[in-house]
């Protein structure tokens, strides 16, 4: 199932439940998503990839977690324990997370596979750890 037809379903899953909190996050998620798409479409892209998807739901967790820091710094706890209700909604979303250990291993595998050895390889570690762990 594509994100756009999985969001389509959680806006009408939370219209039905009556969950006002998701259906507005749902809604905004799917709003700056159609926005990005029509942001594309002069380049001849009729749809967004998986990875412009994934980069539009990782900058809105990152609106979500500056607000909340910011809401909390200014004392207010309700609007910040608002914007980790939404953070919630929009990192279920994202792909998993991985832990310290399993990034470390990862990177392991890629340095070995690569070959790089020394400091001015460094390049090819970056462009192949990101081509495999983006997101």
């Amino acid at each position: 199932m594509s994100l756009k037809d999985r969001i389509g379903e959680d806006i009408k899953a939370a219209m039905k439940s009556k969950d006002k909190l998701r259906l507005e996050t749902v809604r905004s998620i799917k709003k700056v998503l159609l926005e990005k798409e029509v942001s594309v479409r002069p380049a001849g892209q009729e749809q967004l990839t998986e990875a412009q998807e994934l980069e539009v739901l990782a900058q809105l967790a990152k609106q979500r977690r500056e607000s909340i820091e910011q809401y909390r710094q200014a004392g207010r706890e309700d609007l910040a324990a608002k914007e980790a209700q939404e953070l919630a909604i929009i990192e279920e979303y994202l792909p998993k997370q991985l832990s310290d250990q399993e990034l470390s291993a990862a990177l392991d595998l890629i340095i070995a596979r690569v070959g790089a050895t020394t400091a001015k390889d460094m390049g090819m570690r970056h462009g192949a750890g990101h081509a495999r762990i983006q997101g």
